[in-house]
């Protein structure tokens, strides 16, 4: 069983308050569980409302599928928010 882990660091540009950081990160972390079927979420920068720490963990049996679930975790959803 292999376990992979990565973390975004992640700048929201036009955002004035913590409740609007909330507003997008929290809609974020439940696509990444919900699309690619990884344990996600919001683990750093708490109290900045333009900057949040996403971290997204996966395991899996093998060391290719954990690496490739990762992987498309990561490149897909930052692919999209561009």
């Amino acid at each position: 069983m292999f376990v992979g882990s990565v973390a975004f660091d992640v700048l929201l540009g036009d955002v004035h308050s913590l409740k609007q950081k909330r507003s997008l990160v929290r809609p974020l972390v439940a696509e990444l569980r919900r699309k690619y079927d990884v344990s996600a979420a919001e683990a750093g920068h708490l109290d900045l409302h333009r900057r949040a720490l996403v971290g997204v963990a996966v395991v899996a049996a093998t060391m290719l599928a954990t690496a490739a679930r990762c992987w498309r975790a990561a490149t897909r959803r930052a692919a999209s928010m561009r």
